[in-house]
């Protein structure tokens, strides 16, 4: 008899649906089957059985210009286990002279003994450490440590490389047998674009969009393609949002380069037209900006085709206070997504026909897990971790602010409603999310060292 058995439940896999009970002993699922006994049984009657999903681009309780990203990681963890996320995947920043492990100790202890999932954390490359002798040698103490991933970008002051650091930070790490996650643009063009719209007097949110055209965006994912193929490192762009940057990936993989990519809900489903609504434009500016509903619908045939691989969230949270701002150059960029990402692909995707069942799992947790070097999530299987969704379908949830778990006090999907969301969430075989109540205690999760 095991310790605990999910009854009655549809089963869905990235591989494969199925009508079975699931059996969980010691943090693990140990078999799946008909006729299993427990000691303890969830009825799942009605609803599908999925791996908990894996958010692998998050910032929770991220410093940025004096201001800490409203979400710390109890209330971001917490939120993400309302919405079916089991693990997800934040950022190490060193500081100038940090060594990388200094960094990652510091961030672990930030979050041990308060997420209430369990989680990884990218080991991000800044201009100066690119550039300064010798610090490129830590790389595959970082990699050992349980880093897999390297963040490296391509924008913003401080942190852009240009293609020379680019092309040694990805041998490094390809050296050290890590991986590289990329935001691309390319952000010293852009730098000029947005100073000559500010010369202009053009101060209003939907000049963001304006100043930060697709084809840089796309030119971008290129350049880094073949650096990453002369490197030979496996290659990773975060928030993909045109359809331009999607060509890109399309023929780079073509060619035979180790190349993935992935979106976020706001580029499946918001617009840059948000910019113009009244008083709250500043709210949508995100990097790289909102496109079009073209490219909306582009984005969802990516996913379902393979040329995109991942829905991710970026979820970087501020108050409405905080992104207002007296032009757009100062807003500072993200938006909070964490909770209804599950549900949002599902409703957007599955029940209007853009993805199958098992192709929802599939860019919610099964890729992530797989690429990120997550070897026991993401999947139902025996010696798998025991993090379980029970996700009711019918259950139709309206989106607002009191309605979820965030801290940033809005959200960019107020209004929607949707159909399909989780009712009980396992952690490892532990039950954190009961009838849609978190029931954990922070400090639940632990920090996976990724391979």
């Amino acid at each position: 008899m095991y310790d605990l058995l999910i009854r009655n439940g549809v089963i869905i896999n990235s591989d494969g649906i199925v009508n079975a009970d699931l059996a969980i002993q010691d943090e693990r699922i140990v078999a799946i089957g008909l006729g299993l006994a427990g000691r303890r049984v969830i009825d799942a009657d009605g609803c599908y059985v999925i791996p908990g999903a894996i958010d692998p681009h998050v910032h929770l309780q991220m410093p940025l210009a004096g201001r800490v990203s409203s979400d710390t990681f109890r209330s971001g963890t917490i939120a993400a286990a309302c919405g079916g996320t089991t693990t997800v995947i934040d950022f190490v920043e060193p500081q100038p002279g940090q060594s990388m492990l200094a960094a990652l100790a510091q961030r672990r202890a930030e979050a041990i003994g308060e997420v209430a999932i369990d989680f990884g954390l990218h080991m991000t490359i800044p201009t100066w450490h690119a550039t300064t002798p010798h610090a490129l040698d830590e790389v595959p103490a970082a990699v050992a440590a349980g880093c897999l991933t390297f963040k490296m970008y391509q924008a913003y002051q401080g942190m852009v490389l240009d293609d020379v650091a680019l092309l040694r930070a990805l041998t490094a790490v390809a050296e050290a047998g890590g991986r590289t996650v990329l935001h691309s643009e390319t952000g010293p063009v852009l730098d000029i674009l947005r100073a000559d719209a500010l010369a202009e007097g053009h101060t209003e949110p939907i000049w963001h969009a304006y100043t930060r055209p697709a084809p840089l965006e796309a030119s971008a994912v290129h350049r880094a393609a073949e650096l990453a193929d002369l490197a030979g490192c496996p290659l990773y762009i975060f928030h993909v949002g045109c359809q331009e940057s999607v060509w890109e990936i399309i023929q780079a993989r073509a060619r035979g380069i180790d190349i993935w990519g992935e979106t976020c809900p706001q580029y499946l489903l918001l617009t840059a037209e948000e910019h113009l609504g009244g008083l709250n434009g500043e709210l949508y500016v995100c990097a790289p900006p909102l496109r079009t509903y073209d490219d909306n619908q582009l984005l969802w045939q990516a996913l379902a085709r393979d040329d995109l691989q991942v829905v991710s969230t970026d979820h970087c949270p501020w108050t409405a206070e905080e992104k207002r701002q007296p032009d757009f150059t100062l807003i500072p960029g993200g938006v909070p997504s964490i909770e209804a990402r599950l549900a949002l692909v599902h409703h957007f995707g599955v029940n209007q026909g853009a993805l199958t069942l098992e192709r929802w799992v599939q860019v919610c947790a099964t890729n992530a897990a797989r690429w990120m070097g997550l070897e026991r999530k993401g999947r139902l299987a025996p010696g798998c971790d025991a993090d379980v969704v029970i996700f009711d379908p019918e259950r139709v949830k309206y989106i607002a602010p009191d309605t979820l778990h965030e801290h940033a006090g809005w959200t960019p999907y107020e209004g929607l409603e949707v159909t399909g969301w989780p009712r009980t969430v396992l952690l490892r075989g532990q039950l954190i999310v009961e009838d849609e109540q978190y029931v954990g205690m922070p400090g639940d999760g632990r920090f996976v060292e990724r391979r």
